[in-house]
């Protein structure tokens, strides 16, 4: 008896492991939407100017202080967060996007087209990515737009390395010889066979793009070669904070820098996640 009650825990505890990692995907994604949408309400607030409430420290008026020129941290923090995570969903799609077309069209277009395509990987995964952020941010003219088309086009390599990978294998596949033979057209192959293959990969590297472009996003911002000053963005809010960390202002950078960590890990686990339960040989180890 003990033999069969021990063999039903082990049967269930994947369900439960697999139940539990969906309830920590679906409060993730109403912790980072409430955050958002908290952002853009406040956005009128995080302007708000009071010098007659200058430079307090965190209290229970405002919980993560205010700055030098009377504006309330909490509302600047989410704000730039919010304005962070609306950049890295905008460009992790386009990125993804890019990576699925070049990586589809590099496995199955020809060996020109491989050859052109797994050039350009080459090329773009062989530049730093914030020095490639910032030339493509300058380009573009810097702003919103500049960041956007900087972290868009620049983490798309990775993920169409992987997605080549997967499907210059799955070609091999019998089910794959059979269609070619019977006349199917390369491109109805692709959509048909391969795509629903690799979507987990897909999926998975679109959500783990996420935290490197609120990263790259905020960098940027932070040297000067993204958004502008009057932005409320987390990047801007640290970049004006370090020359008052000196004179005893913490948190000025203090909340803003973790706030950002926090949404940055929740996503990478978040992404680790999904990649558990779209692999069913990861998802048992």
């Amino acid at each position: 008896m003990n033999e069969e009650w021990n063999i039903g825990t082990r049967e269930a505890e994947p369900g439960n492991r697999r139940r539990r990692m969906g309830l920590f995907l679906v409060c993730a994604g109403l912790v980072l939407l409430a955050v958002m949408v908290s952002g853009i309400l406040l956005d009128g607030a995080a302007a708000e100017t009071d010098f007659s409430r200058k430079n307090l420290a965190p209290g229970a008026g405002h919980l993560f202080g205010t700055d030098w020129m009377g504006r309330d941290m909490l509302a600047r923090t989410l704000a730039g967060l919010s304005l962070s995570i609306r950049i890295g969903v905008l460009t992790a799609a386009v990125s993804a996007a890019v990576a699925l077309v070049l990586g589809t069209v590099s496995a199955v277009g020809g060996r020109k087209a491989d050859a052109v395509i797994s050039w350009c990987i080459d090329l773009v995964m062989g530049i730093p990515h914030i020095l490639l952020v910032m030339l493509i941010s300058l380009a573009f003219g810097k702003g919103v737009a500049g960041v956007t088309a900087g972290v868009a086009l620049s983490h798309w390599a990775s993920l169409a390395r992987v997605i080549r990978g997967e499907i210059l294998q799955l070609r091999q596949a019998p089910y794959i010889l059979t269609a070619q033979k019977l006349g199917v057209s390369r491109m109805r192959i692709a959509v048909r066979h391969m795509f629903p293959h690799v979507f987990p990969q897909f999926l998975t590297g679109l959500i783990l793009l996420f935290p490197h472009a609120i990263l790259h996003e905020s960098g940027v911002t932070f040297l000067g070669f993204g958004l502008p000053p009057e932005q409320p963005a987390i990047g801007v809010i640290l970049s004006e904070s370090m020359q008052y960390l000196t004179t005893g202002k913490w948190w000025l950078a203090l909340f803003p820098g973790l706030s950002l960590v926090l949404v940055v890990v929740l996503f990478a686990m978040a992404g680790e996640r999904v990649r558990k339960l779209t692999d069913p040989a990861s998802f048992h180890e």
